[in-house]
């Protein structure tokens, strides 16, 4: 049970870490979510979102994140 609590620590340290990042630069993140390939559908009073490419953007980065922690522990 202790390695459980030592994941869920790492895992929380992690989520502050992305809100300080993305509060202190959001001003240079702003094409975040605005990229080629995400599917954007305006109508009358319905809007469609779907931001294809920056979730596989953001599953890259966590791979390779996960697949580095792991060779380190």
């Amino acid at each position: 049970m202790q390695s459980i609590g030592k994941v869920l620590i790492v895992i929380g340290i992690l989520l502050i870490l992305v809100g300080l990042v993305t509060w202190l630069f959001s001003d240079k993140l702003h094409w975040f979510g605005n990229l080629p390939g995400d599917i954007r559908i305006k109508r009358n009073n319905t809007t469609i979102y779907a931001p294809v490419i920056t979730f596989l953007l953001i599953s890259l980065v966590l791979t390779l994140i996960i697949n580095i922690v792991r060779r380190f522990l």
